[in-house]
């Protein structure tokens, strides 16, 4: 091994012993439990149920109902968030006086902790003709608009908790977004402005594909945080009304701290495991492919 190998070996070892200290290891031993019947506190001896824990969580009503909700979450949350983050990033991307205080404001909601701000769209969501939410849309509405209450409300429930993601992530991937538009050389623009582009060829034929790895990062790191979501729903819906609300990540928690069923846990936490590694893969096929045709 040549002096770069070690030193790039020697660099990442702590990195990658942490990796699979913290990571490896542990999923490997949710993968082990979830071949059990672990139970804290029961009685019953430690056995080997093989895969019928799975198959008595796929034919549990109230996880396939969280997993869909999942797969709705993701399909409404990243397309959505990384829209609005990438027309924030280009708003903000100007040379404006106080330009770095409206950063500031819109990155700030990232910095709150979820606990936080779930706590004020609880309030923001109060039933009733005096809670925000529903005084603003009875204002827009001119009167017309019934109060509700959202949380507690089956079909409104998961758009709250989606509303209510949307608004505190969307500053993170407005960062990234406006990192990858400052990095994008001011040549290009210049040369096209010269060939007579104006901006919105300008946007569809040098930010879009400059952006590319950009977008592929913020969408992939946008499905993962999506697919764990737990803390919104723990505090706004408690995964109601009847399931409507629930996610993997809230019926895991459910099984393992609160009935103490570690092994069905463990199970659940390896099939999330591997439908965001499903996913993830399938975003980076696309990707590979759209650049590959480009």
């Amino acid at each position: 091994m040549d002096s770069r190998n070690f030193i790039a070996a020697f660099m990442s070892a702590p990195a990658l012993v942490g990796l699979l200290l913290f990571v490896v290891v542990p999923f490997l031993f949710a993968v082990a439990l979830s071949f059990t019947n672990l139970r804290l506190g029961s009685p019953l001896p430690l056995e080997w149920m093989g895969f019928e824990q799975y198959r008595r969580i796929f034919s549990d009503p109230s996880f396939v109902r969280a997993l869909l909700n999942n797969l709705v979450f993701v399909v409404v949350v990243v397309p959505l968030q990384t829209v609005l983050a990438l027309v924030l990033a280009l708003l903000l991307n100007r040379r404006l006086y106080g330009i770095t205080w409206f950063r500031t404001l819109f990155f700030m909601p990232v910095v709150f902790p979820l606990s936080l701000v779930a706590v004020v769209w609880v309030l923001i969501f109060a039933p009733g003709a005096n809670g925000m939410m529903n005084a603003f849309l009875d204002l827009v509405s001119l009167g017309n608009w019934t109060p509700r209450d959202f949380l507690h409300d089956p079909y409104f429930a998961l758009p709250a908790i989606m509303l209510t993601s949307i608004w505190q992530g969307t500053g993170f991937q407005m960062v990234i977004l406006l990192a990858g538009l400052q990095a994008i050389p001011a040549e290009l623009y210049e040369a096209a402005a010269i060939d007579g582009a104006g901006r919105r060829q300008q946007f569809w034929h040098i930010t879009l594909p400059q952006l590319r790895n950009t977008l592929i990062f913020v969408v992939l790191v946008t499905t993962i945080l999506a697919s764990r979501l737990f803390d919104q729903v723990q505090i706004m819906t408690q995964g109601g009304p009847n399931d409507a609300s629930t996610t993997v990540m809230f019926e895991t928690v459910e099984a393992a701290f609160a009935r103490q069923q570690v092994a069905r846990g463990a199970a659940m936490t390896v099939i999330l495991f591997l439908v965001v590694l499903l996913i993830t893969r399938l975003q980076r096929r696309v990707a590979r492919q759209e650049r590959e045709v480009t």
